[in-house]
């Protein structure tokens, strides 16, 4: 995948996933936008690390995707379970630790 496409995923993925679990654990719960938000910049960054470390995305991934799609290459479908995947879950935690400090800070 692209890199623009890697990333709108990665936030996609994320912001679905602090969604779900602001709702599964009410404790933490920031409101859909806040929920939203930790979720897509949990995504993003659990997204890219894992990439980094498996050696197969990150951002210098993506000048091989661009290449590979102008030659034709189409969509990896592993490469995107794997961002969605690794935003969901980034998605979840990010979120999971914003908004027990928040809440925690609340009184």
């Amino acid at each position: 995948m692209e890199g623009i496409v890697r990333i709108i995923v990665e936030l996609i993925a994320g912001a679905i996933g602090g969604n779900i679990s602001g709702s599964a654990a009410k404790g933490t719960s920031m409101g859909t936008a806040g929920n939203s938000i930790a979720g897509a910049i949990g995504g993003v960054i659990l997204s890219q690390v894992l990439g980094a470390l498996m050696g197969g995305g990150g951002m210098e991934q993506a000048a091989t995707d661009a290449a590979a799609a102008a030659t034709g290459g189409g969509i990896d479908i592993g490469a995107l379970v794997g961002q969605i995947a690794g935003g969901g879950i980034g998605g979840v935690i990010l979120q999971l630790i914003v908004g027990y400090i928040m809440n925690r800070n609340k009184g």
